[in-house]
């Protein structure tokens, strides 16, 4: 079981919409989803009770009892919770973000929704989870410059999910109905934007927090490769000092220099040697360099 919860501090950014369209969207492309609404306003709840169907329930769960009932969904085999939490810093979103396996948090492009993205982004990151930013309500083309500054300024503090979400009259018409807009409208822009939207939540969902440990390994073990048998002992200390570098998130980069520098070292005698023997002697030096 996987769970997303959508977070910020900001009220208006379009939480509510986006969890009970992508949570239709997740139903129709064949998860068992379930919705927490940690609101003490209760919108998804009341969404519920418009709708017909019962594919995707909601219940209102205090945040004390979150824990257990994340605990008794799994058991039912739910496979997707989505959690939508109230838009301010208060006990509810504090819950909200510590029970998510990634926290998505939704701006519409203005510099009030992007100054209070960087606040929740800094309470996740205080917890350690993952997040990922979700621009919302984009207005019409003719006005996209506004929209790829958003882009840009979401981008540049962390990661923004695809596609951006426009601002379209089949999202208030399927809230309204108690519907997502996939069952609304399934050939609408809308209905496909939820498709996508979903698609990406799950590969970010498989992928986890981005890799920032893996890739200095593999640098390593790429200089470590030419190394010569006498920089076994460099080496050696090298890989003696990467439980130490795991544990303090990095790979240490002092070690790069390493081998380049041995790599001049084992390089000078050759061509050193290479000078005062005669042409017999050149072709073992080529094979010792080598």
């Amino acid at each position: 079981m996987r769970t997303i919860a959508f977070v910020t501090q900001k009220g208006g950014a379009g939480k509510s919409t986006l969890a009970s369209s992508i949570a239709v969207a997740a139903s129709c492309a064949g998860e068992r989803v379930f919705i927490i609404d940690l609101d003490p306003l209760q919108s998804l709840v009341k969404w519920s009770k418009a709708r017909e169907a019962t594919d995707v329930p909601v219940e209102h769960v205090p945040p004390a009892k979150l824990g257990k009932a994340l605990a008794a969904l799994e058991k039912k085999g739910v496979t997707l919770v989505v959690i939508d939490a109230p838009g301010a810093d208060t006990e509810y979103s504090d819950a909200a973000i510590r029970a998510a396996d990634l926290c998505i948090i939704p701006a519409r492009p203005n510099v009030f929704d992007l100054w209070a993205c960087e606040l929740t982004r800094a309470a996740i990151k205080d917890k350690k989870k993952d997040y990922a930013f979700l621009l919302n309500q984009c207005p019409p083309a003719q006005q996209n410059a506004r929209v790829d500054q958003g882009a840009q300024a979401l981008q540049a503090i962390g990661a923004l999910l695809a596609p951006l979400v426009s601002a379209r009259v089949d999202y208030q018409e399927a809230a309204r109905m108690g519907l997502g807009v996939c069952e609304l409208n399934p050939d609408g822009v809308a209905a496909e934007e939820m498709r996508e939207l979903w698609q990406s939540v799950k590969r970010r969902l498989k992928k986890g927090a981005p890799a920032t440990k893996a890739e200095p390994k593999a640098e390593a073990k790429v200089e470590a490769k030419p190394a010569a048998k006498v920089e076994a002992k460099p080496a050696a200390k090298a890989e003696a000092a990467k439980p130490a570098a795991k544990v303090a998130g990095k790979i240490a980069p002092k070690q790069e220099p390493q081998p380049a520098a041995a790599r001049k070292q084992a390089a000078a005698p050759a061509a050193a040697a290479a000078e005062k023997s005669a042409k017999p002697q050149a072709k073992p030096a080529v094979r010792k360099a080598a």
